[in-house]
């Protein structure tokens, strides 16, 4: 563990304990999943952001210059948090741990993430098989990293530049993999998440995503709508901006749960679920914890059981800690901090030097 400085390589080994024995760490009532709780946070989530569009709509429209050229920015940044908040919720439906039944679940998830210019079914089959097979280098579905003579030319050239890297990461990271899977599991031909006939998906599941890109155009045609009768800088101020924060908090979130040189990623001959579970690691993002839900510091327990709902995972975490031990990865770093030496350090990949580890491969920048 760290709170800031340079940390050990995370284990690699088998771990002494099984997945058996940190569910019976956690009290059973972290696993139970409360409609009105769940309903709570998403409410408390879209008052907020009721409150700061109104704000926006009612004040700071009005202002006079120079006043707008904070104003703008502050309800920009208050409003992609909140709504990140409401994408972490979406999330929770993904995984089935908003309530007991399934149908809810997907109904909101999908009502949310349409939204959020987000395809919900597409996104719950990919991200679940994500947590199938984290830091598998064969089968992860996102990002997966290569080792430095299988990067392509322009990876190359962005490697050398953390500037260039961490702006294209939080820009266009997202639409990038969702249309051209950069940064995903590599297909024998061209998969995005928008064709109900990408590799990506099965034959049974292919009907899910045409749900999904349906609730896109139905959002789609709602923000046509709204831009006609308001006008496009209306709708990129009050609603675009916002949401260009939302994707890029969404991508570096993830790339720093899954990001860093202490933790191992393994080929098919070492991988297992549960070693690859644990090779994530739970950051501290201040009070952002709080606003987005615990997704930030309580990633590892996730990992290990996505039903658990958001409001008992810290309850979690605490009471598998003692049996993890080292296993369990924390970095305290300051996340810009975080963000710029990751993007620095984790440049690619090699193998372990141990001979009987071959299949074991950490992040690095040597030349």
């Amino acid at each position: 563990m760290g709170a800031g400085g340079r940390m050990l390589r995370a284990p690699n080994s088998k771990p002494p304990f099984t997945l058996g024995e940190l569910k019976k760490a956690i009290p059973p009532h972290c696993f139970q999943r409360s409609i009105l709780r769940s309903s709570y946070y998403l409410v408390h989530d879209l008052v907020f952001a009721s409150l700061f569009y109104y704000i926006a709509t009612n004040y700071i429209v009005n202002l006079p210059q120079p006043f707008t050229y904070l104003a703008w920015p502050l309800y920009w940044i208050c409003q992609g948090c909140v709504l990140m908040g409401v994408w972490v919720v979406a999330h929770e439906c993904g995984h089935h741990a908003y309530s007991d039944y399934q149908w809810l679940d997907d109904t909101l998830g999908l009502i949310l993430h349409s939204a959020l210019l987000v395809p919900y079914f597409s996104w719950r089959i990919s991200h679940r098989r994500h947590h199938s097979n984290t830091s598998s280098l064969d089968r992860d579905e996102v990002f997966v990293p290569k080792t430095k003579d299988a990067r392509k030319p322009f990876a190359k050239y962005v490697d050398d530049s953390p500037v260039l890297k961490i702006l294209l990461r939080v820009t266009i990271g997202w639409p990038m993999y969702l249309f051209f899977n950069i940064s995903g599991r590599k297909y024998d031909r061209f998969a995005n998440h928008f064709d109900p006939q990408s590799p990506i998906y099965s034959d049974n599941e292919r009907a899910q995503i045409f749900i999904s890109d349906v609730g896109l155009l139905i959002a789609g045609y709602w923000l046509y709508r709204i831009t006609i009768a308001k006008g496009f800088v209306w709708v990129i101020c009050m609603y675009g901006v916002p949401l260009s924060i939302v994707n890029g908090f969404l991508v570096t979130i993830t790339y720093l749960h899954h990001t860093h040189t202490s933790l191992p990623h393994y080929d098919s001959s070492e991988w297992d679920w549960l070693r690859g579970a644990l090779s994530t690691i739970d950051r501290d993002y201040g009070i952002l914890n709080y606003v987005l839900h615990n997704i930030t510091d309580t990633h590892v327990a996730h990992h290990l059981f996505s039903t658990i709902p958001h409001y008992h995972a810290m309850e979690a975490t605490k009471a598998i800690k003692p049996i993890l031990g080292s296993y369990y990865q924390f970095d305290g770093t300051p996340i810009l901090k975080a963000v710029w030496r990751e993007a620095k350090e984790c440049v690619y990949i090699e193998q372990d030097e141990d001979e009987n580890k071959k299949g074991v491969f950490w992040y690095t920048n040597k030349p």
